[in-house]
This record gives C-alpha cells, sequence and structure tokens, in this order.
C-alpha cells in the first residue's frame, strides 16, 4: 500500500491516481474506503493549484455542448418554448 502524504510532484500525483483507480470500489465504512476519500482530496487540491478549470462563460458551455454532439440551436428550440410557455 502506497505510503499517504501530500502530493509534491507530478510522480506522487500520478501514484495517488494509481492507487485511487485500485481503491475505487471501496466499501463504505472501511479503512479503504478511508483511505481512497483522503487521496481523493489531496488529488483534487493538487489539481485546483495545478490544473486549474477556469469558470467559461454559461453561453459559450451551451453553444460547445452543442457543437460537440453536432446539435444546433434549433435543436434546443422545443426545450425552450417548454420552459418559458
Amino acid at each position: 500500500m502506497l505510503e499517504t502524504h501530500l502530493i509534491h510532484t507530478e510522480a506522487d500525483y500520478r501514484a495517488a491516481l494509481d492507487e485511487i483507480e485500485r481503491l475505487f470500489d471501496a466499501e463504505l465504512n472501511t479503512p479503504e474506503f478511508d483511505r481512497l476519500e483522503v487521496l481523493t482530496r489531496l488529488v483534487k487540491a493538487y489539481e485546483q493549484r495545478y490544473y486549474p478549470i477556469e469558470a467559461r462563460d454559461p453561453i459559450e458551455a451551451i453553444l460547445y455542448y452543442l457543437e460537440s454532439r453536432g446539435l444546433s440551436l434549433d435543436d434546443i428550440e422545443p426545450m425552450k418554448q417548454a420552459m418559458f410557455y
């Protein structure tokens, strides 16, 4: 089992991700689940510091979602009508 410590390097980060993958199906209220929770919190903190994700403009996010699925604004017209009428 990997020793749990703060993630300082990319190697630490990769090792933590490997351990998380191994523990992913851990049952609640077990030492393995507790370890999984600690590791995911450490990874989250590392990612927020070294791989920050900037918030997108909501309209740009919707347009990207549509484009990435081959849809257009016309495709969501029925939803828009149902929401506002």
